[in-house]
């Protein structure tokens, strides 16, 4: 998932796909564990995505504040 489609999902959208992330997460390190994995890479981006949802999230989360302060 890319930085610009991540800006475009709403907070909604934003929470649904962090929580279909980390699923997702929770069951490719499970398959590792097992020896079933065969794109380990996939760990990696799974937690790169996650890392963007958050700090999408955590972005949008100051700008409230911001924009609330200077009220």
């Amino acid at each position: 998932m890319k930085p610009s489609e991540v800006r475009a999902l709403s907070d909604e959208e934003l929470q649904k796909k962090l929580e279909d992330a980390r699923a997702e997460l929770f069951n490719l390190r499970f398959q590792m564990a097992t020896s079933q994995l065969d794109n380990t890479a996939r760990v990696t981006t799974v937690k790169r995505d996650i890392a963007r949802i958050l700090t999408e999230m955590r972005a949008r989360e100051l700008a409230v504040a911001k924009t609330a302060a200077e009220n």
